[in-house]
């Protein structure tokens, strides 16, 4: 029987008429995967789900155990504004997945995200998030790879000419609206061809598929200008890398639970055990957040980007910044994650750290005045700063040892994350790079 909700989206999207529906969702490792169907299944898929080979997925099942069922979320009915509108228009729902039992499967990212979310409401939470991605734009060979030359030299908040990638930035803040997107601002970034779109806040699951559309829609709209969008998180040496900054905070009932006028910073009682539950699970969180071996190029000092688990509301950069606006508006800033981050993974995972620490009312330790890049190993140690992981290696071995985070991807992505993961490491530290030859071939 289908819910009103779905008869309305079959309404709609017979209204739009959309002749093509691509079913989206992510695997393990927060690569976006679609398979397309008709109008006419639509009906179908809302009540039995679309069955498909997950054997064949990242991570997802063994071929003796691969039938895998996409439930679309109605909620989620997009339209695809690029797509030619001649003979029907092209739309989406994102899924959730199940299996043949009818049960949410365990490899399911968006199912994980909705886990942390049921334990937040039985806490009486609702946690609401704005991610801020960057992204570089790269110009593209004669046969449309991509290279390693930018489209432009400007920097921090510039215009044309510089800015020559601003065409291809506006066009995709134009169809991201055009989805139903809200953006809070769009501007060039530190580093030559790195752009930066800033999405409103909005509930966490919403956040996630936004975050997990959002780089499918800069892909698209940036090939369609020549161009080949890219989330590596540090694709140069010597300039800023890319970040992926997570502002969240907790409601109840409509009121945002980490605003108190009185306390140090806007600050809540509660909202302050949040932070210490980020910065005591921060280099777990790193294995998630920062998930390649590039990810570390970028946390490095002096490009803005944390190295220490530190929290500000003025250094830009810590582990954690707290943001000016208050009220409604109080908020922290995860600063660590970046893009290659999976959406759904990431986020709960920040929120599950986040509700450790309320339900052990946790401490965090005093607020940094200034940036602790400078400080010697003496001084770190009188002030109890601790650092981030230093390489992906480092990050998978704090994540195995992080019982809660663990709990939270349950043992399926758990396990299958973490053996992706180990054999990138694995392949990056066999291998003998430039820099090495180099550096040793001339001498010895």
């Amino acid at each position: 029987m289908l819910s009103v909700i779905e008869r309305d989206v079959i309404k709609k999207a017979r209204e739009l008429n959309v002749r093509f529906i691509r079913l989206q969702f992510t695997d393990i490792l927060g690569h976006f995967k679609n398979l397309a169907i008709t109008i006419s299944q639509l009906e179908r898929a809302f009540e039995e789900g679309i069955l498909f080979d997950g054997s064949s997925i990242q991570g997802f099942t063994r071929i003796h155990e691969s039938d895998m069922y996409l439930r679309p979320d109605p909620n989620t009915l997009t339209i695809f504004p690029w797509r030619p509108k001649e003979g029907g228009a092209v739309a989406r729902l994102i899924c959730d997945i199940y299996t043949p039992k009818g049960e949410p499967f365990a490899g399911c990212p968006r199912n994980c995200l909705r886990r942390v979310i049921a334990e937040a409401q039985e806490m009486g939470y609702e946690m609401y998030a704005g991610p801020e991605p960057e992204f570089f734009l790269f110009e593209t060979d004669e046969r449309g790879r991509p290279t390693k030359v930018t489209n432009d030299t400007g920097s921090y908040f510039d215009l044309s000419p510089l800015d020559r990638g601003e065409d291809a930035r506006r066009d995709i803040a134009i169809t991201l609206e055009e989805m139903g997107f809200e953006i809070e601002s769009s501007h060039h970034e530190v580093a030559p061809g790195q752009h930066e779109i800033d999405l409103r806040f909005s509930d966490c699951l919403s956040a996630a598929d936004n975050l997990a559309t959002f780089r499918f829609v800069v892909k698209a709209i940036a090939k369609r200008h020549g161009l080949h969008a890219s989330f590596m998180p540090k694709p140069f040496f010597g300039e800023n890398g890319s970040g992926l900054h997570i502002h969240q905070s907790l409601f109840q009932k409509g009121i945002n639970v980490f605003a108190d006028p009185n306390g140090e910073m806007g600050l809540s009682d509660l909202a302050r055990s949040y932070v210490a539950g980020l910065m005591k699970h921060a280099p777990a969180l790193c294995a998630i957040g920062n998930p390649t071996v590039n990810s570390y190029k970028r946390l490095v000092p002096g490009y803005e980007a944390p190295v220490d688990i530190t929290w500000s509301d003025k250094d830009r950069s810590t582990f954690i910044r707290i943001p000016a606006a208050g009220g409604q508006s109080t908020r922290v800033e995860l600063r660590s994650p970046d893009p290659a981050a999976n959406p759904y993974l990431i986020i709960a995972a920040s929120l599950k750290a986040g509700l450790d620490g309320i339900k052990e009312q946790l401490v965090p330790p005093p607020p940094t005045a200034a940036s602790t890049y400078e400080l010697n190993a003496e001084e770190r140690r009188a002030l109890g700063v601790r650092s981030l992981p230093r390489n992906l290696r480092e990050a998978l071995d704090h994540l195995a040892n992080d019982t809660v985070l663990r709990e939270m991807l349950g043992e399926h992505i758990y396990d299958h994350y973490m053996k992706a993961k180990l054999v990138e490491w694995e392949v990056f530290s066999t291998q003998v790079h430039q820099w090495e030859t180099e550096q040793y071939l001339p001498t010895l």
